[in-house]
């Protein structure tokens, strides 16, 4: 489970489902690269405030699990991983070039999408609602930390 990062004025947990597509969804993913892709990640988590809870891949895309801090949006995590990671991978990996011209490894495009570990989105739009009303939705978040 993931911890809640503390800064000086706040404590967020912060966590992003993330899908890169390989350009032309071309297969080149292979076990040796993606133990290159987890070597990259690490040395990325080290140098910016992203950490990597899993990552998995096929031959075609991968799947990013990571937690951030608010002020990386995104877009910036997108961009900071996506060109460390094209970059690394063709010098490590000369084969590349072959399969993918142009020198993109990946697309334009991607998959984000926002993790809860307290609350689903119904749970959360509850509580949003019933602000302001006498009754208190505590049992939804029993045993949880309640920060809003």
């Amino acid at each position: 489970m993931s911890d809640h990062e503390y800064k000086r004025h706040n404590k967020t947990l912060l966590l992003y489902h993330l899908v890169f597509p390989v350009k032309y969804r071309r297969g080149v993913i292979t076990k040796r690269m993606g133990n290159s892709l987890k070597e990259i990640c690490f040395e990325i988590s080290e140098r910016f405030e992203i950490n990597f809870i899993e990552i998995g891949y096929e031959e075609d895309h991968v799947h990013f699990l990571v937690q951030s801090v608010p002020s990386m949006n995104v877009s910036e995590i997108t961009r900071v991983l996506k060109s460390i990671t094209a970059r690394e991978l063709f010098e490590k990996h000369l084969e590349i070039k072959s399969k993918l011209w142009g020198g993109n490894f990946w697309t334009s495009g991607y998959y984000a999408n926002t993790v809860g570990q307290y609350a689903n989105e119904e749970v959360i739009k509850k509580y949003v609602e019933s602000q302001g009303e006498k009754k208190k939705y505590t049992q939804v978040f029993k045993g949880q930390p309640t920060l809003f």
